[in-house]
């Protein structure tokens, strides 16, 4: 079965297999930090498709009609929880920097391409402390992910970003679960790199922005990305 991919300038084959394996490898075989990711995967509750060149216009169009199909098929009804996952196999990124310029061009041209107003639960400044970013009109929390990093827990197979909807960190909230989930993931994170990921922050004390490509930067790091 192929994966769904942008085969615009696609130069290799790719199956879903393939792609899957290499997926399970990364989260459940080498033992990933973040429990919600395994669990989510073992019970195939990630969504995952592969894509070209993540700087491309068509890609973010692309991702952008995927993301949308994900939240169409969403239940918001009950807390069966699921992850979209864009894969990109056949990216490379020589470096941290390479990799964070590469995914806000992504976030920038999804945005500039989104017929949806933001999420008002969340903020589009990408310097304030409630922001959140915003497709479709639902507010995700983006983890980014590539062989280069830093980060035992983000050196994934190939560059891959996570759009874990903000919801459902409420809903843990809401249920009293977020803290023993954050508590888990961050002692095993503690457990694998000899410490706790220096950008980690909880929501509200901090810009999401900080986070998402994984890249520790400084205080006098500014976000790229602009609002229109």
């Amino acid at each position: 079965m192929k994966i769904k991919v942008d085969t615009s300038d696609a130069s290799i084959d790719i199956t879903k297999t393939s792609v899957k394996e290499k997926i399970e490898n990364f989260l459940i075989t080498d033992d990933h930090p973040c429990v919600m990711a395994q669990s989510l995967f073992k019970q195939e509750r990630i969504v995952f498709d592969s894509y070209g060149a993540m700087q491309k216009n068509h890609t973010a169009s692309l991702l952008l009609k995927n993301i949308e199909h994900y939240l169409s098929e969403y239940n918001f009804d009950n807390n069966r929880y699921q992850s979209y996952l864009a894969v990109f196999p056949k990216d490379t990124f020589k470096s941290e920097q390479e990799f964070e310029d590469a995914l806000w061009v992504l976030l920038q041209n999804l945005h500039i391409q989104d017929d949806m107003p933001w999420d008002k639960s969340v903020s589009s400044d990408s310097n304030d402390e409630n922001f959140s970013f915003s497709i479709k009109g639902k507010a995700f929390y983006i983890v980014g992910m590539h062989p280069e990093s830093s980060r035992n827990a983000r050196k994934s197979p190939y560059p891959m970003i996570a759009f874990n909807l903000h919801w459902q960190f409420e809903q843990l909230r809401e249920h009293e679960l977020y803290g023993n989930v954050r508590d888990t993931i961050r002692e095993r994170d503690k457990e694998r790199n000899g410490s706790i990921n220096p950008v980690l922050r909880d929501f509200g004390t901090a810009s999401e922005a900080l986070q998402y490509s994984g890249k520790r930067n400084n205080e006098n790091w500014k976000c790229p990305f602009h609002k229109v």
